[in-house]
């Protein structure tokens, strides 16, 4: 190649490389996978390395990449924010440690590997123990300022837990959404039409970029600290002190981590690293090595943009290449219109995958996916199997494009797609498939708890006609489910009375059984805090709900829609009808005996749910929490109690056992307590 063709090759890398930066770091919308961008910068660094004179002040590799969004103020970076150099190459991190040899002129030094937490990378300014700031990245020298939305992260102190912090300390690490709490995000979004989040990490980016705190709290969002930028009076000989000091003052830090003496005990490492990758609960892409002897950081010093104490080393995409036998079309409880891949079956990460959702008509046209198509799928953030691309050139010419229905595919009501919203959809509120999906969610766990009421019943219920909305169910007799299919006469019955017994439920589970858009149980919670019944509720205002901790301008606007229409007044008149409790219970919580104080469970609970015991707390005027800080009261340890009891002892929290709990807190006495359920629960609360 010659050097104007070699030059328009430079020039065509750096413009893709900031496209896909701009994609990925401003918009949170990547469109390539991350091998797939590593490939890209890959080439140009290779390029650039061979004919420096190519080098610019505006090539990617020139910067850590990203820039700050204008909508918010900025933070300059007191130590700039470095990435790291990445490899898929075990022989690379042989190369990597010969380099560091040669940099020392010794062997006398140990590496820590730690899992690569696929999230957002944060930089939080503590003086005198006090949270002060907090930014994103940005550009390495100056990042957005998030403090507002960092403060919404329960599992970031905004108080170092020392008696001597230092003047000066500020902690880096990454912002991330749990992999259970992504998927039950991106449920919400696609059920209100919603462009779902690519991955967690997308979907962690998305939330703090968010201009509205409440906003941001209520996104599932966690943090794990593993670096520090500008620090005074404090002194930190290695990187395993590190991590112990980080866990001592207060911050979540890696919950695996191997110190190890030798570069080909790392590699092992790396191996075992692997097997775990899929337990852990967030999103991880490889492993993170670092020199554990921080006196040597600068002596072995840093390129441009990253460190050369330290690499990644990252796992292949888990990938396979199937076939899209059919697009078929799935109508959600509100109506959405969500296209699914029917796939050949393929095993990816352990499992067997036949089936792909592609969001909706925008995602299908932009990857230019058909019926007939050899496709390569993954799981998209290790979670959710997804469509990477099209295998062109397997192309016979046979394929068939794929348009969305113009009438629904259930029941054959018209399609709609509202303002703002890229999701097509039913308005049909009649649609046998809308009236299923709202059945289900009413009579699941966390909602109206009906045992017996499985999908199939549903099904059957509704196919039959025998009930066409959740407040049908109340009307329900036993000769009636008798005659269905696989229902004896003492199965209808058992399902009647768990239908009778749900008519009690609280007042705030009926809230959100109600199916109202981005109103999950702890939204329903507040509710009922804040209003005595269903009708305070459906008379409130606009400003009124805005006012109530983490219900937001969207989740008041759903609100008030789903209260104000016809269908809604003549559902509600039917449950009240029923007999079902549309009001805040006020007998059980009259003392507000346990008001003011603070409970976090962990353990194996024996004598009741972990939902049970919260619910019987929250009764008495009580509050949970999912961590342990200095506003906690107590901690209730069951069997196997993990970390948050040694936090609890370092913080020096009350802790309980269950029967203390069971005795001395909801005053149960030993003869009671055999009347409690007997239904075991593995692992901490929330």
């Amino acid at each position: 190649m010659n050097t104007k063709d070699l030059k328009a090759k430079v020039e065509k890398l750096k413009k893709e490389i900031e496209h896909h930066n701009t994609l990925y770091y401003v918009n949170a919308q990547p469109v390539i996978t991350d091998k797939q961008y590593d490939d890209l910068y890959r080439e140009l660094t290779d390029i650039e390395a061979t004919y420096p004179e190519f080098v610019t002040p505006d090539s990617p590799t020139q910067r850590v990449g990203g820039i700050a969004i204008s909508q918010f103020s900025t933070i300059q970076h007191r130590q700039p924010m470095m990435s790291l150099a990445n490899t898929y190459n075990k022989n690379e991190l042989a190369e990597f440690d010969q380099r560091v040899q040669k940099l020392l002129s010794t062997k006398d030094y140990t590496y820590v590997l730690e899992p690569k937490i696929d999230g957002l990378a944060v930089s939080l300014r503590y003086e005198n123990g006090i949270l002060i700031s907090a930014a994103t990245r940005g550009d390495g020298k100056t990042g957005d300022d998030i403090t507002a939305n960092i403060k919404t992260i329960h599992t970031i102190p905004l108080r170092l837990n020392t008696d001597t912090p230092p003047p000066i300390f500020e902690v880096r690490g990454e912002v991330y959404m749990p992999i259970k709490g992504f998927l039950e995000i991106n449920k919400n979004r696609e059920e209100s039409g919603q462009e779902p989040f690519a991955n967690p990490r997308n979907a962690a980016a998305g939330s703090l970029k968010l201009l509205d705190p409440r906003q941001v709290a209520t996104r599932p969002l966690d943090a794990i600290l593993y670096a520090v930028g500008e620090t005074t009076d404090i002194t930190i000989l290695t990187h395993v002190d590190l991590i112990n000091t980080l866990k001592k003052i207060g911050f979540r830090t890696a919950p695996l981590y191997w110190h190890c003496t030798s570069i080909n005990e790392i590699i092992k490492r790396i191996d075992e690293l692997e097997k775990n990758r899929h337990k852990f609960p967030f999103e991880m892409d490889g492993g993170v090595i670092k020199i554990n002897e921080r006196n040597l950081y600068d002596i072995i010093g840093a390129t441009a943009k990253a460190p050369r104490w330290a690499i990644a080393y990252k796992y292949e995409p888990e990938q396979a290449e199937t076939t899209v036998n059919q697009i078929t079309v799935q109508v959600g409880r509100t109506g959405v219109l969500t296209p699914v891949a029917e796939l050949e079956p393929v095993t990816v990460a352990g499992s067997t995958i036949s089936r792909a959702t592609l969001h909706n008509i925008e995602e299908i046209r932009r990857k230019d996916i058909r019926i007939g198509d050899h496709v390569l799928i993954e799981k998209a953030g290790e979670v959710i199997p997804a469509i990477v691309k099209v295998i062109t050139k397997e192309r016979t010419g046979k394929e068939i494009k794929f348009s969305m229905p113009s009438t629904c595919p259930v029941c054959g009501g018209d399609i709609t797609q509202r303002e703002n919203e890229v999701a097509s959809r039913c308005e049909n509120l009649q649609c046998p498939a809308q009236i299923k999906r709202w059945i289900q969610h009413f009579a699941s766990r966390g909602a109206m708890n009906i045992d017996g009421l499985g999908s199939a019943l549903v099904e059957q219920l509704v196919e039959t006609k025998l009930i066409s909305t959740p407040a049908d169910l109340y009307d329900l007799t036993i000769s009636q489910l008798s005659h269905l299919e696989r229902m004896a006469e003492k199965s209808a019955k058992n399902l009647c009375t768990a239908i009778t017994t749900s008519k009690k439920r609280d007042f705030w589970r009926v809230i959100f059984a109600l199916g109202i858009r981005q109103v999950g149980a702890r939204s329903a919670q507040l509710l009922e805090e804040h209003y005595e019944d269903i009708y305070a509720l459906k008379n409130a205002t606009s400003e009124e709900l805005e006012q109530i901790p983490d219900i937001g301008p969207i989740v008041t606007k759903n609100i008030i829609d789903f209260l104000h229409t016809d269908r809604t007044i003549n559902f509600l008149n039917k449950l009240q009808t029923a007999g079902v409790n549309l009001k805040r219970n006020t007998t059980t919580n009259v003392s507000e005996r346990l008001a003011g104080q603070t409970f976090v469970l962990t353990g194996t609970l024996s004598s009741m749910t972990r939902e049970q015991a919260a619910e019987q707390i929250r009764i008495l005027g009580g509050k949970t929490s999912s961590s342990v800080s200095k506003n906690t009261t107590f901690l209730v340890a069951g069997e196997n109690a993990g970390s948050k009891r040694t936090k609890a002892e370092n913080l020096g929290i009350r802790i309980i056992t269950e029967e203390d709990f069971i005795k001395q807190i909801l005053n149960v006495n030993q003869q009671q307590q055999t009347k409690l359920p007997q239904k075991p629960i593995q692992g901490e609360l929330f």
